[in-house]
């Protein structure tokens, strides 16, 4: 299995995204807010269940659980030191450049887990573990456009902003330059520690059968992913195609 780590910093705890974790989760997304922030649409739970089985299973996604460690020192229970999660989706070089791109996505869930500073260390350890583990050296974000938390957070992280897609998101991207991003993590401190995690084994659950009622989950689902980057990569073909017929009428 991929993800055999969790990530721990002064503050927060990053681990694999369990089915344990699922029920919890499942609860944080009935939140409307939540659903708004996230352009997510609400999922069952045996919906929830096979979406944690992608996500554990697909080469080209990561996701963690973001716990608060204080939580978990004083009850060693990672449900209850649940705050929030953190995903990677490496992204299809559409424009044969080389690099090795990922979209970043995160939520801290719990209303009493924000403004603690929580984003901010969830991120950096991310981006830590995609630069020297994944070897990405693009990192992209698409935020709401009434999303101003996560606008900040990217900012502060020194992300810059590209462009409003198709989809109404603003996109930022950081492209790493690894002594900056080295410079930059040692002026804040970070405290950046990998150990190994015991993953759950498959229970017996039948997801087989299991549909989503909404293609629209933008963090957690691979159709709407896939449908996004199928389009644009349809998209950039066309435009590119009807360039080159105006260059033929010009030339004509």
């Amino acid at each position: 299995m991929k993800q055999c780590i969790k990530i721990e910093s002064s503050r927060v705890i990053l681990v694999p995204y369990e089915e344990k974790h699922v029920p919890k989760y499942h609860e944080w997304m009935k939140n409307p807010d939540l659903q708004e922030a996230t352009s997510s649409s609400p999922l069952s739970l045996q919906e929830e269940y096979q979406m944690q089985k992608s996500w554990r299973d697909d080469s080209d996604k990561y996701t963690f659980i973001v716990l608060d460690k204080n939580i978990f020192r004083e009850t060693s229970d990672e449900v209850k030191s649940m705050v929030g999660d953190v995903n990677m989706f490496l992204l299809p070089d559409v424009e044969e450049t080389g690099i090795k791109t990922g979209e970043v996505t995160i939520m801290i869930a719990e209303s009493l887990a924000r403004r603690k500073g929580f984003g901010q260390e969830t991120m950096m350890l991310m981006m830590n573990y995609c630069i020297q583990s994944l070897n990405i050296r693009k990192i992209v974000a698409l935020i709401g456009e009434k999303n101003s938390a996560s606008v900040k957070l990217f900012e502060k992280l020194r992300f810059s902003e590209v462009e409003k897609t198709y989809f109404g998101e603003w996109k930022y991207e950081k492209v790493v330059i690894e002594s900056d991003w080295e410079h930059f993590k040692a002026s804040t401190g970070l405290v950046y520690q990998e150990t190994f995690y015991q993953r759950q084994s498959d229970s017996k659950r039948d997801t087989k059968n299991t549909q989503r009622r909404h293609p629209k989950r933008h963090e957690k689902s691979l159709l709407h992913r896939h449908s996004r980057a199928f389009f644009a990569i349809s998209f950039g073909f066309l435009e590119k195609k009807i360039m080159w017929n105006l260059e033929q009428k010009e030339e004509i």
